[in-house]
């Protein structure tokens, strides 16, 4: 198998569900967004969310796709920065814990937390203090990160620090991996789209959005807006929700649908295991119609839990049901 590295915001979820929307209205949080918050903000959020039932679980965009990869034994790496603290030190022992191998800086910060609220819907947003995962930078990466590593998972969310980002692409390749990049949020998108645009046209050789990121970034509507992906990289993929998802690889195109489910419990990251299925089908060089199923498998069972801490027991059927679909 084909080994990979994430690299993104060392973050930890703290999860909250909703009763209502009510919350969100109060700190100005577009539903199914993700906002970042400064310290005013985050100590006020902080105070409500001391009075909610909440959970906690290492998290972040491909902090949440590596582990998923671990899970299913793919010994992936991860780069990012915490802070020295309890919470840091949280991130990084379950990263080993889990079979994930750390390349984390710790500095005296605290480190990021990224407030999750559940939506009675199971539609979550994010409020996200970066604090020490933002403090990352490119002199933080070195060429030996990225040896022995085939693919660079690369979470859109840290786009906005353009330097780090090109350092971390161009390390990559000159390492002769292929870069991955997830289009984190469509406001992440709309507001930096020129950047955006420059990685996907001239480094990153798959990419992955939602419907309302692949049309921040390119105007169009869905399967259109996979197909202007597709024509600048490598693989393109378009995730629909509740109505599957899109991908095309080499001018095929495949066409899933969802997952049925019981009940939508959390979709907190539902694209994130969505991309650890695909990356997992690319890493064992399986068909794009394998690659499209091991997504929807991951997807639509994280959404069945708060979080991504699934049972030891859930893990067990889903890697059934990888080998089942991988030795088709």
């Amino acid at each position: 198998m084909k080994k990979i590295i994430g690299i993104g915001n060392a973050l930890v979820d703290v999860l909250a569900t909703l009763r209502d929307d009510s919350l969100l209205s109060e700190f100005g949080l577009p539903k199914g967004s993700m906002t970042l918050i400064g310290d005013a903000e985050q100590c006020r959020i902080q105070e409500r969310f001391a009075s909610l039932d909440v959970q906690r679980a290492t998290g972040g965009s491909a902090g949440n796709t590596m582990l998923a990869l671990a899970n299913l034994g793919a010994c992936p790496g991860f780069i990012g920065t915490v802070g020295d603290d309890v919470t840091g030190h949280f991130f990084a022992d379950n990263c080993v814990e889990r079979g994930i191998k750390p390349y984390l800086s710790f500095l005296p910060l605290q480190s990021g937390i990224a407030y999750t609220f559940i939506s009675p819907d199971g539609q979550r947003t994010f409020a996200t203090y970066l604090g020490a995962a933002a403090m990352m930078q490119p002199e933080n990466l070195s060429p030996a990160m990225f040896e022995g590593y085939d693919y660079l998972y690369v979470e859109g969310y840290l786009v906005q620090n353009h330097d780090l980002i090109l350092r971390a692409v161009e390390l990559a390749k000159s390492a002769g991996l292929k870069v991955c990049l997830d289009l984190a949020s469509y406001n992440i998108v709309a507001a930096d789209h020129e950047f955006f645009s420059h990685l996907v046209t001239n480094y990153v050789d798959i990419v992955f959005a939602n419907e309302e990121e692949a049309r921040a970034f390119s105007a169009l509507e869905p399967e259109a807006a996979l197909e202007h992906l597709h024509s600048l990289c490598e693989v393109a993929v378009v995730k629909l929700g509740a109505a599957g998802s899109s991908i095309m690889r080499d001018g095929e195109r495949v066409v899933l649908a969802a997952m049925e489910v019981d009940k939508v419990v959390d979709t907190t990251a539902a694209g994130d295991f969505f991309a650890a299925g695909v990356m997992y089908g690319l890493m064992n060089d399986c068909s794009l119609q394998q690659c499209a199923e091991l997504g929807t498998l991951l997807s639509g069972h994280v959404i069945q839990t708060i979080g991504t801490k699934l049972t030891t027991e859930t893990w067990n059927e889903i890697k059934l049901n990888v080998a089942r679909i991988v030795g088709k």
